[in-house]
């Protein structure tokens, strides 16, 4: 399995999800969420999920799959992705990649290893343990157990920094090892990658009104409702940006202009991250679009290109 997938990718707030439904509809495709946080129950707005009225007639993989309390891997979705790319060719039809999670896309090009066995009893004491730490502190910790890993130079996810301590703390080697050492079966897939991009000032205004958006489409209700469901801010999903910043309101340690105002600097840093990271590691064929012309133009110039060469 090497081609015949499209990937539509790019920062926050570029018109990916819009871009996506629209090609799908014109080349007869399938949508697979590339997003981290979608795969979550019950977050649904501050994540950004299409509308039911969206989805309507295009088919899409990859939300609801685990719990806020539960932790979903890169590997684990480029295992479930392949076999929803597998059964959408199986159907003579196209699947589409669609979201800005990088780290899902290199899972699928560039197949992780199998992640080695952690006591599960350990693990959670050492998260609970890692978690009263500042971020620095963790880079800081990281550098010295695994200098080579990304994840110790600044602007590394929170996240995937504890995933690379634990590792390294828990299994005794660390986490580059294990990548240099341990095999995959899976064959790196090539997807046709577009990368959708818009003028960094345009983004952070669209960025505002987004957040501004998911308040008035009932945000605050949301979170409500998941911590109604005894979910906490230790959880894995609700560290996602919007939830964490309200819970921190709904717990009296800010005022509701400061978590909105929180909400938004946060998802600019995260689009800075992204379009940092699509600038440097995706392959060298990609093709970069100007999402600031129409939707109806944007898929005319993916369909051009796909049917250029051939898939």
């Amino acid at each position: 399995m090497d081609d015949g997938v499209l990937a539509v990718t790019g920062a926050t707030a570029t018109g990916k999800t819009a871009v996506g439904i629209a090609l799908a509809q014109r080349i007869g495709g399938e949508v697979i969420s590339m997003d981290s946080r979608q795969v979550y129950r019950g977050m649904d707005i501050g994540t950004a999920k299409p509308t039911l009225a969206e989805r309507e007639g295009v088919p899409h993989y990859g939300f609801d799959r685990v719990d806020p309390d539960e932790r979903y891997s890169a590997g684990r979705f480029a295992r479930e992705a392949r076999r929803w790319i597998e059964a959408i060719r199986a159907r003579a039809r196209v699947p589409i990649l669609v979201g800005g999670t990088g780290f899902f896309l290199r899972a699928l090009t560039h197949p992780f290893f199998e992640e080695p066995p952690l006591d599960p009893a350990r693990r959670e004491a050492l998260r609970a343990w890692l978690a009263q730490r500042e971020t620095v502190t963790l880079r800081r910790w990281l550098r010295e157990l695994d200098p080579a890993s990304r994840w110790s130079a600044e602007g590394g996810g929170r996240q995937r920094l504890l995933r690379a301590i634990e590792v390294a703390l828990l299994s005794g080697r660390s986490l580059s090892w294990w990548h240099a050492h341990a095999l995959d079966s899976a064959q790196p897939l090539r997807p046709r990658v577009f990368v959708l991009e818009r003028p960094a000032d345009v983004l952070r205004r669209r960025i505002d009104v987004r957040v501004h958006d998911m308040i008035r489409s009932g945000l605050p209700d949301e979170v409500r409702g998941l911590l109604a469901r005894r979910y906490t801010a230790d959880d894995p999903g609700m560290s996602a940006t919007g939830y964490a910043e309200l819970v921190a309101w709904m717990n009296g340690q800010s005022t509701f202009e400061e978590a909105v105002t929180l909400t938004q600097a946060a998802t600019r840093r995260y689009a800075r991250r992204q379009r940092t990271w699509f600038r440097h590691q995706l392959p060298e064929d990609t093709i970069r679009l100007d999402a600031e012309q129409p939707v109806t133009k944007l898929v005319d110039e993916i369909v051009h290109q796909w049917n250029r060469t051939g898939r």
